[in-house]
């Protein structure tokens, strides 16, 4: 028998090739040989070869499901239960063959996001009852609680951020001492322990009682759960608007039309998407756990996770499983077809750093017997998040896949979540964080960023989550025209959408981003002296960061002198066509048919009146191409300004509406061909009258509106519009031109005392101002009237847009949740999910929080609801005392219901006291 003691003591390895292993190590103790799953029963056939199809295949389906495995599963049961019933689910082996079935099954319900939070919960409410009421078949889930170890401030200062957003959704959890962990768990080591979470209603599932207890309840309600039918094929066809959409699905026994797929197919979803031509950036990893020998005193013990030393020990009846994140995970690159109920054999030398963090954590299991070893496959992603929703190449094709050894947990919040989409257009929540959308399409068949990428985020996976961490991982793949000047004058970075923008400016230097080093693994060569990595890891806290007073200069300078921002990685879009205006009126809330050399700030929204995206459209005047400043027009075209890190999803969502109504349009994007910045400030006006060909006056040039002048001797179109609240212009560039024009405005700024200043001074200066942030304080599950933007709607006018009929409703009704602004006077950070509590009881939490320089103070949002079900009125505000919850330390609030800074917006229109 191998003991876990034993299996640290190992003797010299060969030397690895890096990014693989194929072999396992020899150690002083002979490993165990055995290899299985720790579960009772799975659905394996016991005598291998599969008899075809376990039932006939439909001619047609309205959707097909590929895959059986957790999310599959899962999905096929929401679209059953949601009245869909002509639906398929397709296995090639038989449920759970690929990874689910060795699945460690464990649920945590906290998360550091509200939206996972959420997900979590149905998945517990569908194991644990839902299923049982159903068909009353028990699912095998064990509640036996979790509990998260801390082993230093910081993270248990993470733990008390998750307790604090549970109290909002009622998830019973405590924050316990070492002795009080002791108590609970006696066979632990707490010795070297700063505290514990406690969650007792955490648990586990089992792999086949869930999954089979799904299709079980899905057949019942109509549904075909057919096993031992590969997928060979998918058909597509393109159709009058030249876009390519689902045909039918093709397999050895027999091809369904089907307008609908969903690909669940977990590991192998790549390959499935290579058949209709839709990319699928995951990537498989080995990823392992070690099932122990029988454990006195272990029954009952709730499962753990030890993040500070990238392990979990999971309940496994009186033994634990012991598994973990390793900064050196083993690449499957030869996926195979063939691989079904199998395992692979356990690298030792790349799980041994789990065994030394479970002897410590539990020391009785340096001699307790390892029973056998569980290594399998796992798909895994870029941002360490799911792959869903529509994807871009295909309509009808669907993602439900890339879960990064977590759709067990997942798989009941994201099933329902999907079966919405496929029926409504859009998932009820905000999903945009799993929408395959959140990557931009330059990225989503790049080898390089897939797979450092994924690297980087199963190595941090247990890493703290920090606020303003950044990758280090696939970086400099898109850079402006300004990113070498900039990085020169000491710009540090961030990454969003493969661009690289500046976040904030230090005074000590050049801070490159250096290319990506594994963190030492696979014998690369580590970074040292890493300026940039250093920065980052000063950032590393819940407190204010060593460079809060730079980041104060760089906002006070814009309030009270002039900035430059550099915002070029906007995505830059002209819509123009024979229906244009057509489509503008349908798309935008906003009426943005005014004048030619207008600017309107607007939303889009869903068919549910959700927010789909906030951004500026500005009507053009006709006339021939003068690209990338106009696009050639005879009639009506418009100019779209989109945040970068969004600008794919716009994309694709402008495009679904124009399929849908069948609008003759040509939608194009200029984002690479310019650079855009921004100067904004008191004195921006008397440093841009030096550089522009044009009177800046306010009544030549008054706000919101836009032409094209010359800067330097260089055509640029510039707008009068800000997003920090100040007087100021954007400067829409031709690439080639921007550097010129960069320096003109420098130099012009000089004696006025211009600094560069990033998007960490934007995040203080826009929440100061009451200016939103898509998928911040504004998502696709809010309303414009929810979240303050209902000037942004053309309510009174009588033109149609998409979502009207929604928020027309909702104003009759009243508003059941509204966003609300908070000040507290103590000098303490905020980075939102603090829990917000109306006289003693939690009515909401922040989206966003950051300090307000010029206010001097800490500012949040949140959208609070009214614990009685009853409406949200301003009354109701003003009536109430508000405390924020922050780790556990409750802090008196204000709320407003106006921004505190500027309210009657005097400084972008140029008046200053």
């Amino acid at each position: 028998m191998a003991f876990l003691g034993r299996a640290v003591r190992r003797v010299v390895r060969p030397p690895l090739s890096p990014l693989s292993r194929t072999t396992a190590w020899s150690y002083s103790s002979e490993p165990t040989k055995e290899k299985s799953v720790p579960y009772d029963k799975t659905l394996k056939q016991e005598d291998g070869a599969s008899s075809g199809p376990t039932k006939p295949l439909p001619r047609s389906a309205d959707v097909v499901v590929i895959g059986g495995g957790s999310l599959g599963c899962q999905t096929i049961y929401h679209l059953a239960k949601m009245g869909m019933t002509n639906v398929v689910l397709l296995e090639r082996d038989r449920l759970t063959a690929g990874t689910t079935w060795h699945t460690a099954g464990l649920l945590w319900q906290l998360r550091p996001s509200d939206v996972e939070v959420e997900l979590l919960a149905h998945t517990r409410n569908v194991i644990s009852k839902d299923l049982e009421e159903e068909t009353g078949l028990h699912t095998g889930w064990i509640q036996n609680g979790g509990l998260f170890i801390a082993s230093n401030k910081q993270r248990l200062d993470e733990y008390k951020r998750l307790m604090s957003l549970g109290k909002v959704y009622g998830i019973e959890s405590h924050v316990l001492s070492p002795a009080e962990t002791k108590d609970l768990y006696p066979l632990m080591n707490v010795d070297d322990l700063y505290g514990t979470l406690y969650v007792p209603k955490d648990g586990t599932m089992d792999p086949a009682g869930t999954c089979t207890t799904l299709t079980r309840a899905a057949t019942a309600r109509g549904a075909t759960v057919i096993e031992n039918c590969p997928v060979t094929g998918i058909q597509v066809q393109t159709d009058d608007f030249g876009m390519k959409r689902v045909k039918a699905v093709e397999t050895p026994h027999g091809t369904i039309e089907t307008p609908c797929l969903v690909n669940c197919a977990g590991v192998w979803a790549t390959k499935l998407g290579e058949m209709a031509g839709v990319k699928v950036p995951l990537i498989a990893m080995h990823h392992a756990y070690v099932v122990t020998e029988r454990i006195e005193g272990i029954q009952n013990m709730p499962n753990v996770r030890d993040h500070d030393a990238s392990v979990y020990l999971r309940l496994q009846g009186d033994a634990l499983s012991v598994g973990g994140y390793e900064h050196n995970p083993i690449f499957w690159d030869e996926v195979s077809d063939k691989f079904a109920f199998s395992l692979f054999d356990l690298d030792w030398d790349v799980f041994m750093q789990h065994i030394e963090g479970a002897i410590n954590r539990v020391p009785v299991l340096e001699q307790t017997g390892i029973k056998s070893t569980v290594c399998g496959p796992e798909s895994f992603t870029a941002d360490h998040k799911p792959l869903m929703g529509e994807a871009p190449e295909v309509r009808g094709f669907y993602l439900g896949c890339g879960f990064n050894s977590a759709g067990m947990m997942l798989g009941g919040g994201c099933g329902r979540e999907l079966a919405h989409w496929i029926i409504h257009g859009r998932p009820e929540k905000d999903m945009y964080g799993y929408d395959i959308r959140r990557f931009h399409n330059s990225l989503t068949d790049n080898t390089r960023w897939i797979r450092q990428r994924s690297h980087e985020s199963y190595a941090k996976n247990y890493s703290v989550v920090f606020p303003f961490d950044e990758p280090l991982a696939s970086r400099n793949m898109r850079k402006d025209p300004f990113h070498q000047v900039l990085t020169e004058q000491g710009c540090v970075f961030q990454e969003r959408h493969g661009w690289e923008r500046p976040g904030w400016f230090t005074m000590d230097g050049p801070a490159p981003v250096k290319d990506y080093d594994y963190y030492g693994a696979y014998d690369i060569k580590k970074n040292v002296n890493y300026k940039y990595n250093i920065l980052l890891g000063k950032e590393y806290t819940f407190d204010f960061p060593p460079h809060h007073d730079v980041i104060k200069n760089e906002c006070l300078t814009c309030r009270h002198g002039v900035a430059v921002f550099d915002m070029s990685y906007f995505g830059k879009f002209y819509l123009s066509g024979p229906d244009a205006k057509k489509a503008a009126d349908w798309l935008f809330t906003a009426d943005v048919n005014k004048k030619p050399g207008s600017t309107v700030y607007t939303c889009m929204l869903n068919k549910r009146g959700g927010a789909e995206a906030d951004l500026t459209v500005s009507r053009l005047e006709p006339g021939a191409a003068n690209l990338p400043l106009a696009p050639q027009s005879n009639g009506d075209a418009y100019y779209l300004a989109i945040g970068g890190g969004v600008a794919e999803h716009n994309w694709n969502h402008i495009r679904t509406v124009l399929q849908d109504q069948g609008f003759h349009c040509h939608l194009t994007d200029h984002s690479e061909d310019m650079g855009m910045i921004s100067i904004q400030g008191p004195k921006s006006r008397e440093v841009l009258q030096e550089v522009l060909d044009t009177d800046l006056s306010n009544e030549a040039f008054p706000f919101s509106t836009h032409k094209v002048v010359n800067a330097a001797g260089h055509q640029v179109r510039a707008m009068r519009l800000s997003f920090v609240g100040e007087l100021g212009w954007e400067l829409h560039i031709p690439k080639d031109s921007c550097l010129p024009v960069y320096h003109a405005v420098m130099a012009a700024g000089a004696k006025h005392g211009i600094i560069n200043s990033g998007y960490r001074a934007i995040d203080s200066l826009s929440i100061e101002k009451g200016y939103r942030h898509w998928h911040a304080d504004l998502r696709p599950d809010d309303t414009p009237l929810e979240s303050g933007l209902g000037f942004t709607c053309k309510l009174k006018s009588s033109i149609p847009f998409q979502g009207r009929d929604r928020l027309e409703k909702q104003k009759e009704e009243g508003l059941r949740r509204r966003i609300v602004c908070f000040t507290i006077d103590e000098k303490v950070p905020m980075f939102g999910l603090e829990a917000v509590f109306r006289n003693g009881t939690p009515v909401g939490h922040l989206r966003r929080s950051e300090y307000g320089f010029f206010i001097d103070k800490t500012i949040g949002y949140g959208y609070i609801r009214n614990p009685a079900g009853g409406v949200v009125s301003a009354d109701f505000i003003k009536s109430g005392e508000f405390t924020l919850e922050k780790m556990g330390v409750t802090y008196e609030a204000k709320a407003h219901l106006k921004s505190p800074f500027d309210p009657e917006n005097k400084r972008i229109k140029g008046i200053y006291a």
